[in-house]
This record gives structure tokens, C-alpha cells and sequence, in this order.
């Protein structure tokens, strides 16, 4: 029922690690503190990425709640909250810091509607109703187009959207046969998108029409007539599967873009299976040339 925030210990190769460190020692592992979610089932914690590393929220069943660490980054303080109200009891089921905005908004998922909140007010400022057929399971923001965004949910579908326009989806995708637990924008190239499933896939997309470079790069110096006459007749890159990865004998529940390499990503499954693997070589080219 609740969430907490570790410190993780410094590491310093030179010296051997310290098995009886005392809590508090910059080489030791310990908890600053509980994040208490109301006696509700915490769904998710986020650092703000906008910021200094000092801000999170936390999403129970019913409450948003922002926190903030204190000077000495020893503890936290609950700053401000809202309770997710409406018919049934709605609960929310996951969320997304977006990095646009100063880091002023977030969007939460609640069974088939994603709502985005200004964190400011603590207000509603869009809707995205029946945005899945049925629950909605992730949600990610494109790291470049401050209003795109991408979710997915138990319809088997990967969905992007304006949010300027919440009423009609931007593209749908239909590539899995069952729930979509996780989908992800690379953090540097915001056409490769990334999604997995309980099908035991996880599925590499090139989605060039919704990205902030829908079209071939051309450079300054290539002003040579026959060369900008070759690009403009050349047609532009397509929509579409560039490679689906069958690893996984279970359910794949997670998916992650390396932080550090914008060109390897893991998946995890149900049955404890780790998996690495690489955007494909000539892909990469393609982005890049």
C-alpha cells in the first residue's frame, strides 16, 4: 500500500565495498522515507524531469500527490493533492510525467480515459475519453512535440494522439494480438517507438509522419542542383514494423530505452527473462545518413 524513497550508495571502484556501513554513510543503502498513499494501492511513483531531481509524484487508487525533498535531501514533503473523482469510484492505473511545460503537467490513465492535469492548479486541462477500448495501460510522451503523446491499453491497440485535438486519435496501431502493457518513445529519435505485450512480443515501430523529423535530412552544403532534385523525388520514409522480437516465452511486461545509448533497449516478462537488444544496424543508418 505504500511507496519509498532510497538513497542508493556512492560507488567508488577503488575501494572494496563496505558490509557494515551504518545507515546514512554515503556507502551504505537505506530508506529516507515512507510515501504514504492514503491506505490505497500505489500505482506509481515519478521524478520530474524537468526539474532538479527534488520534485515526485506519487498515484495511488484516488490521489495525485506532489512531493518535494527537503534541503539536505533527507526527507520529503506532501506539497499539495487531488483526488480523482467521478461515477464508480474511478481509479487511476498509470501516469506520465510530461517532460514539456517546465514540468507543470502530468497525465494519468483511469480505465479508458488518460486525463492531463496542470500541477499548478491541480486541474483537468484535457480529456482524452474512451481514448482505448478498454483499460488503458501506458502512456509516454513524445520527448520533442510537447503536445504528442502515445498509449496503449488491453484493446491490443498503440494509440498517438494531439492533445490540442483529444477527440480523435492521430494514428492507431494494431500489431499485437493481446493487452499492450508498455509502449516508449526513444529518447533521442522520436520516430522509433517501442511496445510489448502479453502476445510474448515486443514489437520495434518506425512511426516517420508523427515525428518532429517527418522528413529526409538535407544539409546546407548539399546545394548541388542534381543532389536536392534527387531528394526531393526520392520518396519519404514510410510508416510501419521494422522488427518484431520474439525472445520472451511470457508475457512482456515492461520495455525501456537505455538512457545512455540510443540505440539499445531491455524487455522484461512475466517469467523473470531480461533481454537486450539493438535498433537494427541499417535502420540506424537510414536515421542517420
Amino acid at each position: 500500500m505504500k511507496a519509498a524513497l532510497w538513497r542508493l550508495p556512492l560507488v567508488d571502484e577503488t575501494q572494496p565495498p563496505s558490509q557494515t556501513a551504518a545507515p546514512g554513510h554515503p556507502r551504505s543503502l537505506y530508506k529516507l522515507c515512507d510515501l504514504d498513499s492514503n491506505g490505497e494501492s500505489m500505482k506509481s511513483v515519478l521524478w520530474n524531469p524537468s526539474g532538479d531531481g527534488t520534485q515526485l509524484i506519487t498515484l495511488s487508487d484516488q490521489h495525485l500527490k506532489i512531493w518535494q525533498l527537503n534541503a539536505d535531501a533527507q526527507a520529503v514533503e506532501e506539497i499539495d493533492t487531488t483526488v480523482l473523482e467521478g461515477k464508480g469510484q474511478p481509479r487511476f492505473t498509470t501516469g506520465a510525467w510530461n517532460p514539456h511545460h517546465g514540468g507543470s503537467q502530468v497525465a494519468t490513465a483511469n480505465e479508458s480515459t488518460v486525463r492531463g492535469w496542470d500541477l499548478r492548479s491541480m486541474r483537468q486541462v484535457y480529456a482524452l475519453d474512451n481514448a482505448h477500448g478498454q483499460c488503458v495501460r501506458d502512456v509516454d510522451f513524445n520527448p520533442n512535440k510537447q503536445y504528442y503523446l502515445v498509449t496503449c491499453g488491453d484493446d491490443c491497440k498503440v494509440k498517438f494522439w494531439d492533445t490540442r485535438n483529444p477527440n480523435e486519435s492521430l494514428m492507431v496501431l494494431s500489431d499485437h494480438s493481446h493487452w499492450v502493457w508498455r509502449v516508449r518513445y526513444n529518447h533521442f529519435h522520436d520516430q522509433l517507438v517501442l511496445s510489448s505485450s502479453s502476445d510474448s512480443r515486443v514489437i520495434l515501430n518506425k512511426i516517420v509522419s508523427l515525428s518532429s523529423e517527418p522528413f529526409p535530412h538535407l544539409d546546407d552544403d548539399d546545394d548541388d542542383e542534381e543532389h536536392r532534385e534527387t531528394h526531393e523525388s526520392s520518396s519519404p520514409p514510410a510508416d510501419g514494423v521494422i522488427a518484431t522480437y520474439e525472445e520472451h516465452e511470457d508475457s512482456v511486461y515492461a520495455v525501456e530505452w537505455s538512457s545512455a545509448d540510443p540505440w539499445v533497449f531491455a524487455s522484461l516478462s512475466y517469467d523473470g527473462r531480461l533481454v537486450i537488444n539493438r535498433v537494427p544496424r541499417t535502420e540506424k543508418y537510414k536515421i542517420l545518413l
